[in-house]
């Protein structure tokens, strides 16, 4: 492996116990910390291999443009990737995205091109599926690639196992689908009574990367079947929980972390015993820019003990 190449040092990032998080003693939580990716998220996971495998394909060619849909993180790993292997960039992004992101995009060399969220994600996915058509232009569409699923069930899944051979939950958030299928079908694959739990905002309320299936767009990726719940979190509880982490542990986490650290913290209750893995899908840093958590927690009505199961 060439070791100066950036794209052969996404992945390998540290799972590390943050048990002092743990309300029940007996329960050990541990964090997988997908913010020490090179640009700084579990997406630089999905980028490489979508980007690869559609070069394998025939679908790529040097200097081709790619255009994706995107709240932001995927499109910062994809310029990555991007430049290291000679694309032009393109992602549609919803004005609802985290503030200060148009910006960062565009320091990484983004043409961005801006949707109003008039059906949610589903806008920016069908513009960008337009304009690949109408312009010749590739887009991976990462809610529908299955080498979404593949990158973190070849990557993210044996990482995990390989540290922790004792898995009985993991839960991550409820983006694309591929998280959650990919690491969760790995783990089952070794321990099938591994539980597998969602992650996502209760309706109405954004947080970074994650989405409300009740508001219409479910990913292609994502088997509802495949998990053994869904954890709804108010933004009010995520921004808690994510200020928390740094906190306690001196980890800088994104604000979907919180969300899936309270989502630990509530099943770690409920559990005799065991080890929960909480994806942390992102770092800290792209949110202190703006202080989004702030703006959110001012507004956001929440009750700590309105959780939703199925």
């Amino acid at each position: 492996m060439n070791q100066t190449n950036i794209l052969n040092h996404i992945g390998n990032t540290p799972l590390i116990e943050i048990s002092v998080l743990s309300p029940n003693p007996r329960v050990r939580i541990f964090a997988k910390l997908e913010g020490q990716n090179p640009s700084g998220s579990i997406k630089d996971r999905i980028a490489k291999r979508m980007i690869l495998d559609a070069e394998s394909e025939g679908l790529l060619s040097s200097g081709d443009t790619i255009i994706e849909a995107s709240t932001g993180n995927t499109a910062l790993a994809l310029a990555l990737v991007a430049k290291q292997r000679g694309y032009k960039l393109k992602s549609v992004v919803s004005t609802r995205t985290t503030p200060g992101m148009g910006e960062l995009l565009l320091s990484h060399g983004v043409d961005v091109i801006w949707c109003e969220p008039k059906t949610g994600m589903k806008s920016a996915i069908d513009l960008a599926k337009q304009l690949a058509k109408e312009n010749d232009w590739f887009t991976p569409c990462q809610f529908e690639n299955r080498s979404n699923i593949r990158a973190h069930y070849e990557s993210t899944g044996p990482e995990i196992l390989e540290t922790l051979p004792n898995v009985d939950t993991l839960i991550a958030g409820i983006g694309t689908g591929g998280t959650l299928m990919g690491v969760g079908g790995f783990l089952r694959a070794h321990n099938p009574a591994v539980k597998i739990i969602g992650v996502e905002p209760k309706m109405g309320e954004a947080l970074q990367g994650l989405r409300n299936l009740d508001e219409g767009y479910i990913p292609p990726l994502l088997d509802l079947d495949f998990l053994d719940g869904r954890f709804l979190v108010d933004s009010k509880n995520a921004f808690e929980c994510s200020r928390d982490i740094l906190e306690k542990t001196g980890i800088s986490a994104g604000i979907s972390a919180g969300a899936t650290l309270y989502c630990a913290q509530r099943l770690a209750d409920r559990m005799s015993s065991g080890n929960i893995v909480a994806i942390f899908a992102d770092g800290g840093w792209k949110y202190l820019m703006s202080s989004p958590w702030r703006e959110a927690a001012a507004s956001a009505l929440s009750d700590p003990d309105e959780v939703a199961w199925w």
